[in-house]
């Protein structure tokens, strides 16, 4: 079967290279791809926005399924178009999307459902925002969240009220993230270890995948701004097999017959970003995709086969099963431009890439994201340029791994946290200041 991949980032990378071990994908295009996946797939030059030139695609070249890997298109109605064609697609519809694309529907979705969360206001007026800071409605530290789709980096925490009145007049007069929406959430702060649990689902039907950690800040000792990740480890050794249970119970069955209730049936993977407090688990945000860098993590470690799994899916008949898993632990390290996630240069040269794959030696592969091909040089082009993932059983050692991999990767200005994986061992050790 033909099988099309929307995006052109590291998460895609790693969605092109697994379903290609599958025997029943013969070919696979990326729109719009990068130079690592060029070496595995066929890339063509239609921007993941273009909802109705992929169509015209996926239906002129007979693609037998379509696999989503960003946000945007799915929030722009990518799934509702191919289904008006009968073409199978991988991914939810733009309704079942908004739980990502608008953090108030999210939250006022979580308070009808009674799905737990963080408590929250939202506020469409910078007078309105004044007066919940000045009353420290949800206390100090504070959360402030932009509504619309920020690339991971519409969150804040803020320490005083002074901050948090500056940033809110940012977002909502100034339009700091270029959304254009005036909206904007104040949220309590959760204290605890924050996870990424995945779920697949056909609309009805719920299929757990692994448990994974994030490390979000751009700095070493989880400090700097918010990006879209920095790295990531998998699985999340904080969690336990009761704790998933009440993840399913309490978080996740609500939520997708919540969704079916309102009309918004839910057929893809539904990741959700929980922070594991005193008092159980809670909602932090929903995405409607693969995470990334988490699937970089994910996806090596596993044994079943994932086009049979999104084909399912996509199918609305998904097979209640025991997936198969890889025993070692992963561990995946950004690399990201100097800058990141600020202002950054592009165009640097970069070597040490594995040449025509994606592994650099065994259990050490290299995803590329932010890069394209200058000259015949691959050069970065985005602010996460790539991510190395490496995998053993042993978490210290997959940490060590990836980053011995990193060294032997250089592009001028090159950035990384040196730290992937630090509150996973404090886990493990007992230390968990």
């Amino acid at each position: 079967m033909r099988v099309l991949v929307v995006g052109g980032g590291g998460r895609e990378h790693a969605l092109v290279w697994k379903l290609k071990q599958s025997p029943d994908v013969k070919e696979i295009f990326c729109a719009p791809g990068n130079p690592g996946i060029a070496d595995l797939a066929h890339c063509v030059n239609i921007e993941p926005s273009d909802i109705i030139a992929l169509a015209d695609f996926a239906k002129n070249q007979n693609i037998g399924l379509t696999v989503t890997g960003p946000e945007l298109p799915l929030i722009l109605g990518l799934a509702d178009e191919f289904a008006n064609r009968n073409l199978p697609i991988f991914g939810p519809t733009r309704a079942a999307a908004e739980i990502e694309g608008s953090k108030a529907f999210a939250k006022g979705f979580l308070n009808r459902h009674n799905i737990p969360t963080a408590a929250y206001l939202i506020v469409n007026s910078l007078e309105e925002a004044a007066a919940a800071i000045q009353e420290e409605a949800v206390g100090t530290p504070m959360v402030i969240k932009a509504d619309g789709l920020a690339a991971g980096k519409g969150v804040f925490i803020v320490e005083s009220k002074n901050e948090a009145l500056n940033l809110v007049k940012a977002l909502m007069k100034e339009h700091a993230l270029g959304s254009g929406k005036p909206k904007v959430i104040i949220e309590e702060f959760l204290h605890g270890n924050e996870v990424s649990f995945f779920v697949l689902s056909d609309g009805s039907k719920v299929l757990p995948l692994v448990t994974a950690q994030d490390h979000k800040k751009a700095f070493d000792r989880d400090e700097g701004p918010n990006t879209g990740g920095m790295g990531c480890i998998c699985p999340a050794t904080v969690m336990n097999t009761e704790m998933q249970k009440r993840i399913l119970l309490e978080i996740v069955n609500p939520t997708i017959s919540g969704l079916a209730e309102e009309g918004r049936y839910y057929q893809g993977i539904l990741y959700c970003g929980l922070m594991i407090t005193t008092e159980g688990p809670k909602v932090l945000e929903f995405n409607v995709r693969f995470g990334d860098p988490e699937a970089q993590a994910i996806l090596p470690r596993m044994k079943s086969d994932l086009f049979h799994l999104l084909m399912e899916v996509a199918e609305g008949d998904l097979k209640q099963q025991d997936l198969e898993w890889r025993n070692e632990l992963a561990v995946s390290v950004v690399m990201a431009s100097g800058g990141y996630p600020s202002n950054y240069e592009k165009g640097k040269p970069i070597t040490g890439l594995p040449k025509g794959k994606v592994e650099l030696d065994n259990d050490l592969l290299v995803f590329q994201a932010g890069t394209k091909v200058s000259n015949g040089q691959v050069v970065t082009s985005g602010g996460r340029v790539l991510a190395v993932t490496a995998l053993h059983y042993n978490l210290k050692a997959a940490i060590d791994r990836s980053y011995a991999g990193i060294k032997q990767i250089q592009f001028e200005g090159q950035h990384f946290r040196k730290d992937i994986g630090h509150r996973a061992l404090a886990h493990l050790s007992g230390d968990n200041k």
